[in-house]
Formats: structure tokens, C-alpha cells, sequence
């Protein structure tokens, strides 16, 4: 909408633009989903983990083929580092991503009887899981309401005027201060899915936007 007044960017944000904003996200993605490939709790946090600077399409072309020899902490253990990094040598930072997925099946396997422990505490405490890891497993298994701040949460948060801190850690705060109980479940995948698809950081699509009549920083970005 080109002659809507531009709302103001600042924070906290209007809450009613906050509800609009994730009631349109929702309407266009009504099920948000991660769009890493996984088939039981802990091939999901074998694939975030690996996902750390790397894109979920090569994630799960190396995947693809992993999981189909290792899906659990036993056969991952069996194929050993040196078996595990074939598998993901395409991905970046793929050894010392191998040497935490050993350590971590070890730990699975060892202390908590080869089933993913399912709570925060436990989930950072694996090697190689930090915050925004364990985030992505809780909210994706329906566990917790999390919301995971990646390169793309954060830059269409700040676009949004949803947030305005200059962490990843205070972007969660604010995020779940403004955002409504009712989005929170899928608030993490919509603004990732929105981020890579629409607002992405070089060329965003306000034009295709859904939501660019509720964007404080819609006239910069079509400069």
C-alpha cells in the first residue's frame, strides 16, 4: 500500500500492528515448518547442529545420506568421526561439527539412556548445542514456545521495528515481550521463512509483501 501512513520505528512497537503483522504471516503460512529434514528428536538436533553457518539445503543433501546409516546416538557412535566426516564435509566448519556430534551421541547415549533429553538445561549442556539450537528443537517438537534469533530473525525484527536490541540474546527478550501468546508457537518460523523468502538482506520484495503497509523501514528499503 504506497499511500499508508508509515508507522513509526521504535520500541516497544503498536500492538495492534503486532497482531496484524502475524495474523497476515499466518494466514499465508498457516502450518510454518523447519525446513531441515529430520526423522525422530535426534536426528533434529544433528541437524541444527550442523545447520550453524550453513543453509538447510546442503544440511540436507549430507543428511540425506547420513540418516540413512546413522539415526540414532548407537549408529553414529558406530561410525566414529572419522566414518561422520564424509558425510558432512560439504557443510562449513564440518570438523569440528563431527567432533561435536560424537561427543554429543556419546553423552545421549551414556547419561541419558540414548533418548534426546527434551528440556533446556540438558539440550545446552550437548556439545555443540547452544541457546539458538536448543530453541529450534523445543519450538519445532512443540515443547516450548521458543524463538530462536538467526541472521534472519534479527534483521526482520529490526525492519519491523519488533525489536531493537544489538544481540541475538536481547532480540529474544524483546520478541517475546511484544509478540502475542497466541503467535509465539510459530512466530520463529514465520519471521525466519519471512527473512529468507521476501525480506531478504540485499533485495527485499516490499512489493510482494504482505505485510510491507505495516513496515517502518518499507521506504529505505525500496531505495
Amino acid at each position: 500500500m504506497t499511500g499508508a501512513p508509515i508507522p513509526r520505528l521504535g520500541w516497544p512497537p503498536d500492538e495492534d500492528r503486532v497482531e496484524e503483522i502475524f495474523q497476515r504471516l499466518a494466514a499465508i503460512m498457516p502450518e510454518p515448518k523447519t525446513e531441515l529434514t529430520f526423522q525422530n528428536p535426534y536426528t533434529l538436533v544433528v541437524a541444527v547442529a550442523l545447520s550453524a553457518q550453513a543453509t538447510d539445503v546442503s544440511v540436507n543433501k549430507a543428511t540425506d545420506k547420513l540418516f540413512k546409516v546413522a539415526d540414532t546416538p548407537e549408529a553414529m557412535l558406530a561410525l566414529g568421526e572419522a566414518g561422520l566426516i564424509p558425510y558432512i564435509a560439504s557443510i562449513g566448519l564440518y570438523r569440528g561439527k563431527a567432533k561435536n556430534v560424537i561427543a554429543l551421541s556419546r553423552i545421549v547415549l551414556e547419561q541419558h539412556g540414548g533418548v534426546v533429553p527434551l528440556n533446556r538445561t540438558d539440550l545446552q549442556a550437548l556439545p555443540g548445542v547452544g541457546r539458538k539450537t536448543a530453541s529450534v528443537v523445543l519450538n519445532e517438537l512443540g515443547i516450548e514456545p521458543a524463538i530462536a534469533v538467526d541472521t534472519h530473525v534479527f534483521r526482520v525484527s529490526h525492519r519491523l521495528g519488533l525489536a531493537n536490541a544489538a544481540t541475538t540474546d536481547k532480540v529474544e527478550d524483546q520478541l517475546h515481550a511484544v509478540v502475542p501468546a497466541d503467535w509465539l508457537p510459530k512466530a520463529h518460523h514465520w519471521l525466519i521463512l519471512h527473512g529468507r523468502y521476501t525480506c531478504t538482506a540485499r533485495k527485499p520484495n516490499c512489493a510482494g509483501c504482505v505485510i510491507s503497509d505495516l513496515c517502518p523501514s518499507r521506504m529505505a528499503l525500496a531505495v
